[in-house]
C-alpha cells in the first residue's frame, strides 16, 4: 500500500485516512437546478466527502452529426446522437456558481471534470478545489496538462487505458506540476459486471506509479465499492440520484440516498477493520484472557503426592499455569497440600522442570 497522501478541501486522502467517498451527480439532476441542489443536500447529509459535476455543453463534446460513427448502438444510450445525449446531460454552466455556493454552505467539497480547457478556465473562475480527469478524457493528454497546471489535485479514472496510456497520462500531469495525484481503477461499462471489476489493480495502481489509488464504480449496489476499501482504495466515487425511478442518463447504475449512506459507512467501518499488522492482543480482547485453557488441581492432593491425569487438567478458565507446561508436571509432586479447583502454580511443585 502506497504512502502518499494528499489533501482536498483540507480532507487528507491516503492509506492512513478512511476512504473519501465521492458523489457522482453527472446527468441526474434531469435538468433542473432544484433537483441538482437537493442532490449536493443529500450527499452531504449521507456522509459523503464531496459532489463532482461534469463541466461540458454538446458542443465542446462533440460536433452535431447524422453520420453513424456519432449514433449510440447498445447499451443505456442506444439509439442517442452523442450530441443529443451530451446536450440532455449536461450541467448547464450558469448553474455553476449557486451550485458550488450551495455546497460551500454545507461543508462539503464540490468539484467537477472539464472536458476541455475552456471548462479549466471556468472552473478556476470558481476556484473548484480539484479537477477529475474520466476514463474516456485520459488519452486527451493536452486536457490533462492544462488541468495540471492549476497545481490542484487531480483524481484521474483508467477505465479502457492500457499501461502505456496510463504512464503517459500520469508523466503528462507530473511534467505539469501536478504534485498531487489520484489513479481511480474504473471498468468503463455502464454498469459494469462485478465479476470484471479487477480490484486487484487498485493497490497494483498504488505501486506502479507511486499515487494514492482508489476506485470508480459503475457497479450495482455497495458491494464491490465497499470491497475495494480492503485492497487499499483511499478514494470511492459512485454515482448518485434521488430515486432511480425518476429516470435520468445514468439512474439505472446510481445510487439512491440511504445506499449512498451505507456506502460510507460501511466503506469506512471497512477501513476501521484493516487495522495493523500486530501480535498483541487488542483492547477488546483482554477481558477474554482469563477464559483460555490453564492448569487446575480437578481432585485434592496431599503435600508429596506426585501429579496425574486424574487429579490435574487442562480447563478453563485461565488463572493457572499454561497448558503448554502440562507434560512436564505429571510426575512432579505437590509442595503442599491443594484442593480441588485450586489453579496450580510453580510455587505448587517440588523443584519443578519449568524448562
Amino acid at each position: 500500500m502506497n504512502g502518499k497522501e494528499i489533501r482536498i478541501g483540507g480532507r487528507a486522502i491516503g492509506p492512513d485516512q478512511p476512504p473519501y467517498i465521492i458523489a457522482e451527480l453527472s446527468g441526474n439532476h434531469n435538468g433542473d437546478i432544484g433537483r441538482a441542489i437537493e442532490l449536493i443536500r443529500q450527499a452531504k447529509h449521507a456522509g459523503a466527502d464531496a459532489v463532482k459535476l461534469q463541466t461540458y455543453t454538446a458542443d465542446t463534446m462533440t460536433i452535431r452529426s447524422d453520420r453513424p460513427d456519432f449514433k449510440i448502438r447498445g447499451g443505456l444510450w442506444d439509439g442517442y446522437s452523442l450530441y443529443d445525449l451530451y446536450e440532455q446531460a449536461h450541467t448547464p454552466w450558469e448553474w455553476h456558481p449557486a451550485l458550488f455556493e450551495e455546497a460551500a454552505s454545507l461543508g462539503i467539497s464540490l468539484f467537477s471534470s472539464p472536458f476541455d480547457e475552456t471548462a479549466v478556465t471556468f472552473l478556476e473562475s470558481l476556484n473548484a478545489p480539484a479537477y477529475k480527469i474520466a476514463s474516456f478524457e485520459l488519452v486527451d493528454l493536452p486536457l490533462i496538462a492544462c488541468v495540471a497546471r492549476t497545481g490542484k489535485p487531480v483524481i484521474m479514472s483508467t477505465g479502457m487505458a492500457n499501461e502505456q496510456e496510463i504512464a503517459q497520462a500520469v508523466e503528462t500531469a507530473r511534467a505539469h506540476g501536478c504534485s498531487e495525484l489520484v489513479l481511480l481503477h474504473c471498468t468503463s461499462a455502464y454498469p459494469a459486471p462485478p465479476d470484471q471489476a479487477n480490484l486487484r489493480m487498485i493497490p497494483e495502481l498504488a505501486r506502479r506509479f507511486e499515487v494514492v489509488s482508489g476506485l470508480s464504480d459503475h457497479t450495482l449496489g455497495t458491494v464491490v465499492a465497499v470491497t475495494s476499501v480492503a485492497l487499499g482504495a483511499c478514494v470511492i466515487e459512485k454515482h448518485f440520484t434521488l430515486r432511480r425511478a425518476d429516470g435520468g442518463p445514468d439512474c439505472a447504475f446510481s445510487l439512491e440516498p440511504d445506499e449512498l449512506a451505507r456506502l460510507c459507512n460501511d466503506s469506512r467501518e471497512a477501513w476501521q477493520a484493516l487495522g495493523q499488522v500486530s501480535y498483541q492482543q487488542t483492547a477488546a480482547e483482554q477481558a477474554n484472557r482469563i477464559f483460555r485453557r490453564s492448569i487446575y488441581v480437578v481432585q485434592d492432593i496431599k503435600a508429596g503426592e506426585p501429579l496425574t491425569v486424574h487429579n490435574i487438567r487442562r480447563i478453563r478458565p485461565g488463572y493457572g499455569l499454561a497448558p503448554g507446561l502440562y507434560p512436564r508436571l505429571l510426575g512432579k509432586k505437590a509442595r503442599v497440600d491443594l484442593s480441588a479447583g485450586t489453579p496450580l502454580s510453580l510455587d505448587h511443585v517440588v523443584e519443578p522442570d519449568a524448562g
